[in-house]
């Protein structure tokens, strides 16, 4: 027998001569600093490796012996000044104005998300959301932007995946100690904790507020485990996306109402809000509240704060919105009404209850509601969103409402391996990481030598072998597999002979990523990949919500053809996937595989980071690589014609796939002569893939888009409404009411005779009345819309006239057609009272067939788009 044991930490003294090592290990900015990293790296690799690269747990674990070691080694040391030399000058540059969007440094960004990907280390993030989070942080701070984030702490964060021998995951939920993270308990000038409250039904739970340092920017993150909540409530913030709808509703209030209740209770002033996806849009209704509190009326105090309000919704799918019913709402928020001086109609209103979704409170129209600048992920997701968010604008064409675009980007110090960014150094210059979006400068890349080039592919490549071979050994011994087994398994792995096409593919494993499209004709890809002179190798990576059962058995579908004859060292199937498997793949392997249902890609960020290490995309044509396809930067799959087939559309598009694998990527990779041992036609294609993504596809370019199309604009139109007591948010409430109360009495009738054929040097002359039902001839304006419906490159789309300035850049969109969009003017007098005479004469700039119609719809100077209210009557 044994007594009882007890648990001891015994802490290392870090001296003196290092001892801003824990400075560093408590700032983010170690996530996408490279010479930060190795230094830990440099005093226990093997150590580092084991805690999962947290610097935090490092320091805590690391023998006292190495570090008095350290101290004393001045290739160390010189490597540590080095650092914190660099370090001190980042932060001590500070936040800044931001010229290009006339943003002053007092101009405060608040930007609020579920989840936040920074680094693998701390896993409060579950996929692309919150790693294009993490991304949006990182590079506010290399901008110097006036910004702050509010998201959760999530105590067990998201799961850890393990996959057993049948292929089953297995979720293991990590512990997050914020002892052992870089976080810390949010203080005010006394040092005293600053903390919060949100009222649920008959009680109240408490919110302590952690802090993260991004670099320069603040990461304020909620957590209700404290002492005071009832063991229910401590539970709210403690896993990612788990429990029932009840706990989503409960952590969405706690994100939204919360999170502004932090700012306020840290002193903190947005000029700017910024709800990335709806989990965060109950912060409308707590600003609303805030105003209403100061002598607002409730509509004045939805103009003031929708006003300086952005919203980013990412889902492509209605079914990917957060609906709550009715009941749950008023559970949670039905006191809330008496502080918005508000009937319960009007607060569930603001939800669309009653409308096409039934008795439920959707969140994204709640955050459209709350919001003048809506805006999707990329060209085609601004196209879907259009239509899953129309009923927010009835009357107006789904390709024309507000919803805009600014395609994603990533964080290219994160992501981009230091042997690519030593060799751009080389070739480009010291300043190519400040020149980001010059095209024609990273059109260089086009010009680096073939050979420098392919050696350094090649190096990075077999880095990523050595670390795949070591996780999958691991993952084999624990499984049980035999050494015969794991060498046939390994066989292609092999970091001496990196010279294997390599194609990866590692995302979420949901359904409509459709990881399993190249398993469609097993007779046909063991054909592909039964060929010992030309090896091909998959690697998949990839996890599945725990109650995803379909996208588990995805997992299983992988493992098991992985094993069958002929596919034994061909497919390999990687657990564990985070952030950090997915920089390994990204930047080792040769080909990234991407083969979503189209049009389910809201954007994808992966190949993105593929792309700027020199890997090849091979993709659906979807989201973001609708746009980066040129044609010789990678290999594209149309969409199937057969969108309503599912069986025969997966057929089409893996037969497009086999045949793209069969007859351009295996045949490219391996024509070698023996004058190269690469192949020039495969390296010239690499290169074209790094020059044409590096440039636009950035998280730089992203922030500028940000900053210009909304942040800017969003700050003046706060201050403009917010200006003079809030005179002209209560004058636009009003004008709003009075329109929409007179708005179905409005009609047209066409004046003059409809025109069927023109000259060309004639113009086309409309003349129309219209009855305004009491509103004067300025709150109306009547325009002809004038359509050629042919493909064009003189297209300008409607959509982009649409969102005067907030869709992306760019006229390649939308529509195969060229489209006028015409004011007709107002007469000085009317023809009789409550009549108005509105003209036009406009001469078209084309020939052949058109189509034209005309239309009425409410204006007011401001009004943050043409259609924001979503009235439109046609003639």
């Amino acid at each position: 027998m044994t007594g009882q044991s007890f648990s001891l930490q015994v802490l290392p003294e870090i001296p003196a001569k290092i001892q801003r090592l824990a400075e560093l290990g408590n700032n983010f900015w170690f996530s996408w600093h490279r010479p930060t990293r190795t230094l830990f790296n440099m005093l226990d690799q093997e150590l580092w490796w084991k805690v999962g690269h947290n610097p935090k747990v490092f320091l805590r674990c690391v023998d006292q012996n190495i570090l008095e070691m350290a101290a004393k080694n001045e290739t160390f040391l010189g490597a540590y000044r080095q650092v914190l030399a660099e370090f001190d000058s980042y932060l001590e540059e500070g936040v800044t104005s931001y010229a290009p969007a006339k943003l002053d440094q007092g101009s405060l960004i608040a930007y609020f998300c579920a989840e936040y990907g920074f680094h693998e280390s701390f896993p409060v993030y579950s996929g692309g959301l919150g790693i294009l989070a993490g991304d949006h942080c990182k590079t506010a701070s290399d901008l110097r932007l006036p910004f702050v984030a509010v998201g959760l702490l999530y105590r067990r964060g998201y799961f850890r995946q393990r996959i057993d021998g049948h292929g089953n995951q297995v979720a293991e939920y990590p512990n997050i100690d914020p002892d052992e993270t870089p976080v810390r308990a949010l203080t005010d000038d006394a040092g005293n904790e600053i903390s919060v409250y949100c009222n649920f039904p008959g009680r109240r739970v408490d919110i302590k507020i952690w802090r993260a340092d991004v670099g320069r920017v603040p990461v304020l993150l909620l957590d209700t485990d404290v002492s005071t909540n009832s063991q229910a409530d401590r539970e709210i913030t403690r896993v990612l996306y788990g429990g029932d709808t009840e706990r989503r509703i409960q952590q969405e209030i706690i994100l939204g109402i919360g999170g502004v209740r932090a700012l306020r209770a840290a002193n903190m002033q947005p000029a700017v809000w910024h709800v990335n996806e709806g989990h965060a849009a109950f912060l409308v209704l707590e600003r609303a509240r805030e105003k209403v509190k100061a002598g607002l009326p409730f509509p004045a105090a939805i103009e003031a704060v929708a006003a300086h309000t952005v919203f980013t919704t990412h889902t492509p799918v209605t079914a990917g919105h957060d609906y709550f019913s009715e009941e749950l709402v008023l559970k949670y928020l039905a006191k809330f009404v008496d502080g918005l001086g508000v009937d319960t109609e009007t607060l569930l209103g603001l939800g669309g209850c009653g409308g096409s979704h039934g008795r439920t409170f959707d969140m994204t129209r709640l955050a459209i509601l709350g919001s003048r600048a809506v805006n999707g992920v990329s060209r085609i997701h601004a196209g879907v969103s259009s239509e899953i968010c129309a009923d927010v604008w009835p009357d107006i064409p789904p390709r024309e409402n507000p919803v805009g675009y600014v395609t994603n980007g990533v964080h290219v110090p994160t992501f981009m391996e230091q042997d690519w960014a030593d060799l751009l150094e080389q070739y480009l210059g010291p300043a190519w990481r400040y020149q980001l979006m010059d095209r024609a400068l990273m059109e260089s890349i086009l010009d680096i030598p073939d050979g420098r080039f392919w050696y350094v592919n090649q190096k990075v490549k077999s880095e990523m072998l050595a670390a795949l071979r070591e996780r999958l050994q691991r993952q084999f011994l624990r499984n049980r597999v035999s050494e015969s087994h794991a060498r046939r398994m390994l066989k292609y792995i092999d970091p001496e002979n990196p010279d294997v096409l390599t194609i990866g593919f590692g995302r979420r494993f949901a359904t409509y990523k459709r990881a399993t499209l190249l398993l469609n004709d097993l007779d046909l890809l063991r054909e592909i990949v039964d060929k010992d002179d030309r090896p091909v190798v998959f690697i998949f990576a990839g996890k599945a919500h725990p109650a995803d059962e379909p996208g588990q058995e995805v997992i299983r579908t992988i493992h098991r053809v992985a094993g069958m004859p002929g596919f034994v060292g061909k497919i390999l199937l990687v657990e564990g996937y985070d952030m950090g498997l997915g920089r390994l793949l990204t930047s080792g392997v040769d080909v990234w595989l991407n083969t979503p249902t189209y049009p389910l890609e809201a954007s994808g960020t992966s190949g993105m980071k593929a792309a700027i290490n020199g890997t090849v995309n091979l993709s659906v044509l979807d989201g973001w690589w609708a746009e980066a396809y040129e044609g010789n930067n990678g290999w594209a799959i149309p969409p199937s014609a057969n969108s309503n087939d599912d069986v025969e559309r997966d057929r089409h598009d893996a037969r497009t796939l086999h045949e793209i694998l069969q007859d351009n990527v295996i045949p490219l990779y391996y024509d070698r002569s023996d004058k190269f041992r690469h192949s020039p036609g495969w390296v010239q294609v690499c290169k074209q893939s790094m020059a044409s993504v590096l440039p636009h596809f950035n998280s730089y370019r992203v922030l500028n888009d940000y900053a210009c199309r909304f942040y800017g604009p969003a700050a003046e139109r706060g201050k403009k409404l917010a200006a003079d007591n809030y005179r002209v948010a209560v004058e636009l409430a009003e004008w709003k009411m009075r329109v929409q109360t007179a708005w179905p009495k409005v009609t047209m009738r066409q004046v003059s005779p409809a025109v069927t054929q023109i000259d060309y040097n004639d113009a086309l002359r409309l003349e129309v009345e219209v009855d305004t039902a009491g509103l004067a001839p300025e709150d109306i304006r009547v325009e002809c819309v004038l359509r050629r419906e042919i493909c064009s490159e003189l297209t300008v789309p409607l959509k982009q006239y649409a969102n005067s300035g907030h869709a992306g850049d760019g006229v390649r969109d939308f529509d195969d057609e060229a489209v006028a969009v015409v004011p007709l003017q107002p007469e000085a007098s009317g023809i009789a009272e409550g009549i108005c005479r509105y003209r036009c004469e406009y001469q078209s700039p084309w020939c052949g067939a058109l189509t034209y119609e005309v239309r009425a719809l409410p204006r007011h100077a401001e009004l943050s788009h043409p259609y924001e209210m979503g009235l439109m009557r046609w003639l």
